[in-house]
């Protein structure tokens, strides 16, 4: 009963959390870690094993995949970068004949998360407001500029003043002209949700964003607010959606409105503020996929409050011949 942790990257804490809770319920499982570059890899140097796989937009990649897993003997997948959801979405069947379970949500549901302005309409669709979108010919000043299809806050821009204002805003497509959610009146959350393999909402961390670098926290607070309730009711099914989702809210400090800002269906930078708050995803999967489990309601399993301060550590990799 082996996991692998596909482009491992950073994520030290998320592999370390699955090799913990996986030795309780397996104790000769193991937690495997992949990544194009796995010898610059800190999650890799942490796992229990890591291997190098191709870059996703290589032919041979797939071919690779189901060879380690057969190797490995993989009992499930946890992907953890966008780049990779939509092909590991579409080719999960493949890897399921082998006996390997990949905990993805659906094509179609990758697609509206990865498309913002998809996004956008999904959460208009499910009552919940979202901030205006201006056309490129008419807007109103102050401005928040995104891309469709961004991430970690690569190409983001807030404008203020016209003359902030380039060509290259203008004539690229992909980006968008928002409304602009002053951080002086709003506060912004990610939420941590569990969805089980009927599509049903099992748990919601709201976490208030406190530091944010590179795109991902790094001081954050676990907090019961209006989010829980206000998302059990629009988001307690949605369709194709499993294992964990990353969600960000803005809620005004007054009069506690909310708009939802975007969704990435997979395990997000801050999760580990979740997990040792005591929502337990990495376990409930490990229960739900490899034990045939279901997943009880988990809304008040987590401890409120809870504050995450980051700083970074070293790995040392003796005998390097990079």
């Amino acid at each position: 009963m082996n996991i692998l942790i596909t482009s491992a990257g950073r994520r030290v804490s998320l592999i370390r959390s699955f090799q913990k809770e996986l030795k309780k319920l397996f104790p000769e499982g193991r937690v495997l870690a992949a990544d194009a570059r796995p010898e610059m890899s800190a999650g890799c140097q942490v796992a229990d094993s890591y291997f190098k796989l191709p870059y996703l937009t290589d032919p041979d990649y797939l071919r690779y995949l189901k060879k380690l897993c057969q190797d490995e003997k993989i009992a499930m997948i946890i992907p953890t970068i966008d780049a990779e959801l939509l092909y590991l979405s579409q080719h999960s069947s493949d890897l399921m004949n082998l006996g390997t379970k990949v905990v993805i949500s659906s094509p179609g549901f990758i697609r509206i998360c990865r498309d913002k302005r998809k996004t956008q309409q999904f959460f208009s669709s499910n009552k919940i407001p979202v901030a205006r979108e201006y056309s490129k010919k008419e807007y109103k000043l102050p401005l928040f500029i995104k891309p469709i299809d961004g991430s970690r806050s690569v190409n983001t821009f807030v404008i203020k003043k016209e003359d902030e204002l380039r060509d290259f805003h203008f004539t690229n497509d992909k980006l968008m002209f928002l409304e602009y959610l002053d951080h002086e009146y709003f506060d912004e959350f990610t939420c941590d949700m569990y969805y089980d393999r009927d599509h049903q909402l099992r748990c919601i961390v709201p976490r208030k964003r406190l530091e944010v670098r590179d795109g991902e926290v790094s001081k954050g607070v676990t907090i019961s607010n209006d989010l829980i309730p206000f998302l059990k009711d629009r988001l307690g099914h949605i369709e194709g959606a499993v294992g964990c989702l990353t969600a960000q809210f803005f809620v005004h400090a007054e009069d506690q409105s909310i708009y939802g800002i975007e969704i990435n269906p997979r395990f997000g930078g801050g999760y580990p503020l979740s997990y040792l708050a005591g929502a337990n995803f990495s376990k409930w999967l490990i229960e739900e996929y490899l034990l045939d489990k279901p997943i009880p309601d988990q809304f008040d399993s987590w401890e409120k409050d809870l504050l995450m301060i980051r700083y970074d550590d070293e790995i040392l990799i003796h005998g390097y011949q990079g």
